[in-house]
C-alpha cells in the first residue's frame, strides 16, 4: 500500500470513482455529492492536494486535503490544520478500513510540515459516518450550518455538517 499524490494521467480513474461513490451513496443515505468541478479536481492534483491509495498498482481510494477550509470552519479555520475532504474507496477495494490508514498517514504529514490539527467534516445528520468517524480517532465537535455560496459544492445547501478533529 503507497500513498501518492495523484497525477493528470489519474484523471479518468478519478472522476469514475467519484461518480462510483455517488452512485453508492444513493443506497446507503438519502443525500449525494453531485459531480465535481473539473477544474476544481485538476487544480488540486497539480497542487498536489490530491491523493491516492495504491495497492498492486490499483488506485484503492482517493482523497484531498486543504491547508485552509473557510467557507465551512468560519472564524474557527486554523493555520495549524490539514482538512481532509471527499474520501472515496473503490469498490473493488471497500471493506479494507482506508480512514484509519488515512488518520495514519495524515499524522506523519502534519507533523513532517509542523501542523497540529487534522480536520474534516461530513453530513450532520448521517450518525453512520459520525460513529465511524469518532471510532477512527476524531474528535466530534458539533454541527454546523455553512452558509450558501458559490464556492461550495451544489450539495452543501440546505444541509447541515458535523464536524471532526484530531489534535496531534
Amino acid at each position: 500500500m503507497k500513498f501518492q499524490n495523484s497525477t493528470i494521467s489519474d484523471f479518468t480513474q478519478i472522476l469514475k470513482l467519484y461518480d462510483l461513490a455517488i452512485e453508492f451513496q444513493k443506497t446507503v443515505f438519502d443525500k449525494t455529492w453531485l459531480p465535481f468541478d473539473q477544474k476544481m479536481l485538476e487544480k488540486e492534483i497539480a497542487e498536489k492536494r490530491h491523493w491516492k491509495i495504491v495497492i498492486n498498482d490499483q488506485i484503492a481510494c482517493i482523497f484531498s486535503i486543504t491547508f485552509s477550509d473557510p467557507l465551512i470552519w468560519k472564524e474557527n479555520d486554523s493555520d495549524s490544520a490539514i482538512y481532509i475532504h471527499r474520501i472515496v474507496t473503490n469498490p473493488d477495494f471497500r471493506g479494507q478500513k482506508f480512514v484509519p490508514k488515512i488518520v495514519v498517514w495524515t499524522r506523519d504529514y502534519v507533523r513532517s510540515i509542523g501542523k497540529t490539527l487534522i480536520r474534516m467534516d461530513t453530513w450532520g445528520d448521517n450518525q453512520k459516518l459520525i460513529d465511524y468517524y469518532v471510532e477512527c480517532g476524531f474528535e466530534f465537535l458539533g454541527v454546523i450550518t455553512p452558509t450558501k455560496t458559490v464556492e461550495l459544492p451544489k450539495h452543501y445547501e440546505g444541509i447541515t455538517l458535523s464536524l471532526f478533529e484530531i489534535k496531534i
